[in-house]
């Protein structure tokens, strides 16, 4: 007994503090309203558009709503040669643009990287169209190109051309005048990009390419452009899905005139959901869109390597 008590008891572990599981749990839930907002007003117009698209729905004519399966999809597919047609223009309206946007704000980022007097002026200039919205852009050039108070009236002045000459009313002139219109305001979204890759390049590089004897384009070609590569793939794509899904400025130009020469597939969804009314056939059209900028964002990533090793 004396033994037993003269041995000393071990102390007692310690006890682990539990932890509350709120602290590792807080960032989601303070994300979580906006999550919440963002879900329904993405997730819920998409989720209605892909139902609509299987629907017969226009509200003029309730009697004929109800259920129509893939009957939209096929009547696009075989009986509407207006889809084709809008369809050819988008994506002759996306190569022509994207392309002349890309060029003339390459070339624009190139200038406006170098050192001169009045840089900050020259840049706030290039750049300043990027901050005019899609309406006021059209208003502007509708002004410009007016057959009576616009640029073709001074041309007639000048002897070039005659007077009254409407450009936007003239299917020969229309697209190379929208075309205009839209790079006025398209490439300063590449030359904003660029630019800021641009000035991540090393000067070392130059310097030492100089000392080897490369000339300017070589430069370009083996070191500018490399470096360029991934910004021109993210700015391509983003402004290849909004011209395709450019609206506003061709509305307001031409309304898709004249005679359908300018008509977009997102512009022909938006003149068949709020001329004619008819929501379902527009949510197939919709849902065909989609299905064709998805399909092709995936195919322009995978063959440009975006974010890989161009080894």
């Amino acid at each position: 007994m004396a033994q037993a008590a003269a041995v000393a008891k071990p102390p007692a572990p310690p006890r682990r503090r539990r932890v509350s599981a709120t602290p590792r749990r807080l960032p989601y839930l303070l994300i979580a309203p906006a999550a919440l907002l963002m879900l329904g007003f993405i997730a819920y117009p998409v989720i209605s558009v892909f139902y609509y698209s299987l629907q017969n729905y226009n509200p003029t004519k309730p009697w004929r709503n109800g259920f129509a399966g893939f009957d939209n999809f096929v009547q696009i597919f075989t009986k509407d040669p207006q889809f084709w047609d809008t369809l050819i223009f988008s994506a002759k309206w996306v190569v022509v643009e994207v392309g002349l946007q890309l060029l003339f704000g390459l070339a624009l980022a190139l200038i406006v990287n170098q050192t001169f007097v009045g840089r900050g002026l020259g840049r706030a200039l290039v750049f300043s169209p990027w901050a005019v919205s899609g309406v006021l852009t059209s208003v502007i050039w509708v002004l410009l190109f007016n057959s009576q108070t616009g640029i073709s009236r001074y041309l007639a002045d000048l002897g070039i051309g005659a007077y009254g000459t409407s450009w936007l009313s003239d299917t020969s002139t229309v697209f190379p005048a929208a075309v205009v219109a839209d790079l006025w305001r398209g490439v300063p979204f590449f030359a904003i990009l660029i630019l800021a890759d641009l000035q991540s390049v090393s000067k070392d590089l130059y310097e030492a390419a100089e000392v080897d004897g490369a000339s300017r384009l070589k430069q370009f070609w083996h070191i500018t452009l490399p470096h360029l590569k991934d910004a021109i793939v993210l700015s391509t794509l983003l402004r290849a899905v909004w011209e395709f899904n450019n609206v506003d400025l061709l509305y307001t130009l031409t309304g898709g005139g004249p005679a359908g020469e300018t008509t977009t597939l997102p512009l022909y969804i938006a003149n068949t959901s709020v001329d004619a009314h008819n929501f379902g056939y527009a949510s197939a059209l919709t849902t065909v869109a989609f299905v064709i900028l998805l399909f092709c964002s995936i195919v322009y990533l995978r063959l440009s390597k975006f974010g890989g090793d161009d080894k």
